[in-house]
């Protein structure tokens, strides 16, 4: 399976979309947004209602074959406020049992700004370790050795003649965005302006089926309607 290098350090990338730094032992993961669906349909949009147990089993399926010491979640584990409260008991037991078998660090994000009350566990809006500094909105200019989320990246990947859209990791010469792992989250075309003061040419990690893929840049395109745009 491919490396990725980052600020001197090895990181595997999973196609779940996760990364395991194997040197720390730790898993990392991002934008889980647990309760997603529930939101949803809390405002009338009704959506399957197992997105945070699909996310689950996708995270004890990473745990289950790494063995981390230590998982970081990016921020956006849970999708609001309120998320924990609407959380299934089932889903809350598992997740309770995933965070006892490791040291746990929560991120916090943009859409769960304050600590989980159930799930208690180490909670910052940023934390070093070593070379890597991890937090969920990627700060813009220089940021080396940063991992961060908040984006759900993905590429728009061109190959004999048809596009193929899928998640990505985002990834600069000393940094990089995770994707998203929730089930319902969308994503940011990897070639969009948001990314230009952050990761001027990024190279699309992209997640396959079997495997995680780099891409080079002619191969990537803008979503539709974007391209649209550009030629209007």
């Amino acid at each position: 399976m491919p490396h990725i290098r980052l600020n001197n350090e090895v990181l595997t990338p999973d196609p779940l979309g996760a990364v395991y730094w194997a040197r720390e032992q730790t898993l990392i993961v991002s934008d889980l947004h647990f309760e997603k669906g529930s939101s949803f349909a809390a405002r009338g949009v009704m959506l399957p209602p197992y997105d945070t147990r699909t996310t689950l089993m996708r995270l004890a399926a990473l745990m289950r074959r790494y063995k981390p010491a230590r998982v970081i979640s990016l921020g956006d584990a849970f999708h609001d406020g309120e998320a924990e409260a609407r959380m299934d008991d089932e889903d809350a037991a598992n997740l309770e049992s995933l965070m006892r078998a490791t040291e746990w660090v929560w991120i916090l994000g943009n859409h769960d700004p304050e600590p989980p009350a159930r799930f208690a566990a180490e909670t910052t809006f940023r934390k070093r370790i070593g070379a890597l500094v991890f937090r969920h909105e990627p700060k813009e200019g220089k940021a080396k050795g940063e991992i961060a989320g908040h984006l759900h990246p993905c590429a728009r990947v061109l190959s004999e003649g048809r596009a193929l859209r899928r998640r990505c990791f985002a990834v600069g010469e000393d940094r990089m965005i995770m994707p998203a792992m929730g089930a319902y989250t969308g994503g940011l075309n990897i070639l969009d302006k948001a990314y230009a003061p952050i990761l001027p040419n990024p190279v699309a990690w992209v997640l396959g089926a079997e495997g995680v893929y780099p891409i080079a840049g002619e191969k990537l395109a803008p979503d539709v309607y974007g391209a649209v745009k550009a030629r209007a």
